[in-house]
């Protein structure tokens, strides 16, 4: 049932993959997020951030992501980071796998004032180890995020981020390996806390048939 609820909402989502979509596995999830933006003051920024995604249809802990980072404002819409991520991965079948990443990031606003429609962008470059295997696999994250005003200080939210591959390792395919499409709201919670619910569609491009994850997302987010 819960599988179901979902992929009504994936329907718009669908149109991305035409051809593929019908061939693929699918699977409902639950993502939560907790995240923390830190002024440390002199333009120096401080990120946290917490992930448990409940997987096979949100029926276990099938991931945990911690990623910290540090950061500099060059102004007041752009903020470079320098980063290290821990992920455990724990699927069903395949051995349970510790990863551990550095990324680089830069984020930045592509039109907007942050009051109307407003567009910003992150660019992430990472490079990922996992302890059961070898080899460093580099990966480029670009994403594209819209907010707009719908009633009072809610806002609506859509992104999107492709995942690509820079090398093949053996735990990494070259190319597309991930698509991710949200679409959501922002509501806040006072003036530090902000809570943004939404669905968010995973599209996995596998060795195997692919797979297509329907994903109750929510994340708060606090601002200090």
């Amino acid at each position: 049932m819960f599988r179901l609820i979902l992929a009504a909402g994936a329907a718009p989502l669908a149109v991305f993959f035409p051809a593929v979509a019908h061939a693929a596995e699918e699977d409902g999830n639950i993502w939560l997020a907790q995240t923390a933006n830190v002024d440390l003051g002199d333009g120096a920024v401080l990120w946290l951030e917490a992930q448990e995604r409940f997987t096979n249809d949100a029926s276990r802990l099938g991931q945990f992501l911690v990623r910290p980072a540090i950061g500099y404002k060059l102004d007041k819409t752009t903020t470079v980071f320098l980063g290290y991520a821990y992920v455990m991965t724990d699927p069903v079948g395949p051995v349970r796998t510790n990863e551990h990443r550095m990324f680089q990031q830069l984020s930045f606003r592509v039109a907007g004032d942050g009051k109307g429609l407003t567009v910003t962008g992150r660019t992430r470059l990472e490079q990922r180890w996992l302890e059961e295997q070898t080899g460093t696999a580099w990966r480029l994250r670009q994403q594209l995020r819209a907010t707009a005003p719908l009633s009072g200080n809610v806002r609506a939210v859509v992104w999107t981020e492709p995942f690509i591959g820079l090398n093949q390792t053996g735990f990494q395919r070259s190319g597309l390996g991930l698509w991710r499409n949200f679409a959501g709201v922002a509501v806040p919670l006072g003036q530090r806390f902000t809570l943004e619910p939404g669905y968010l569609n995973q599209y996995v491009v596998r060795g195997g048939p692919d797979r297509i994850d329907h994903t109750a997302s929510l994340t708060i987010a606090a601002a200090f």
